[in-house]
């Protein structure tokens, strides 16, 4: 692994379970504010985008006002939420064991500060990441900015980074900042997707992941 300084991951259905919860609190947001219905496969689509982004994605002929509208109203149903997402399998113990290895680790997520933040003491995985960066600190994904930035922070350089995500926006972002990046299918977005992007592989869980690692 000493061909990567930096490996960054994304959140939600990469290293955290939980796409169907954030697809029931948008379900619930739209219900709320009486929104045209939307299938669940449309909402998980978006998973990663910013949630401006993603609202507007839902909805491209909404006024500014109701996507923001849509935004906060998901917001509070998600932060105020009792149900708490679980972890993948094997996500703190991999993260444990990239930790003890010599390269930087951080997070590249379509969540808030506020957010990421809840979720990272929650699972208590907030002392391995060097550095991390949020939507509502940078551009969406499938800009770079939130990737270069954390390259700028740890020092290293594009083609020493690894994005590791679930989404065609992670992998687009990683392509965008001229890094490497590993897909994974247990996500939100299917393998045919994935592909696209052409990333140096998909591994269909975070068990795979390690090994791929492991064997660099």
């Amino acid at each position: 692994m000493s061909q990567y300084e930096l490996i960054v991951f994304d959140w939600d259905g990469t290293l955290m379970d939980s796409t169907g919860h954030i697809v029931n609190c948008m379900q619930q947001a739209i219900k709320q504010l009486s929104m045209p219905p939307l299938a669940d496969s449309a909402i998980s689509h978006i998973i990663g985008l910013g949630l401006t982004e993603a609202a507007l994605t839902l909805y491209p002929d909404a006024s500014d006002k109701i996507i923001q509208q849509l935004a906060n109203t998901y917001k509070q149903i998600w932060l105020n939420s009792s149900f708490d997402p679980v972890l993948f399998d094997n996500a703190f113990s991999l993260i444990q064991r990239l930790s003890k290895k010599e390269c930087f680790l951080g997070v590249a997520t379509g969540k808030s500060r506020r957010g990421l933040d809840k979720v990272l003491k929650s699972t208590t995985l907030s002392d391995f990441f060097h550095a991390t960066r949020c939507a509502d600190e940078c551009h969406s994904k499938p800009h770079p900015q939130m990737l270069e930035e954390l390259i700028d922070y740890c020092g290293a350089t594009p083609k020493t980074t690894l994005m590791i995500g679930d989404t065609e926006y992670d992998l687009q972002m990683a392509h965008n900042a001229g890094a490497d990046s590993l897909g994974i299918s247990h996500g939100a977005h299917s393998t045919k997707l994935l592909q696209v992007c052409k990333p140096l592989d998909i591994v269909n869980d975070l068990f795979q992941a390690q090994q791929w690692l492991d064997n660099l």
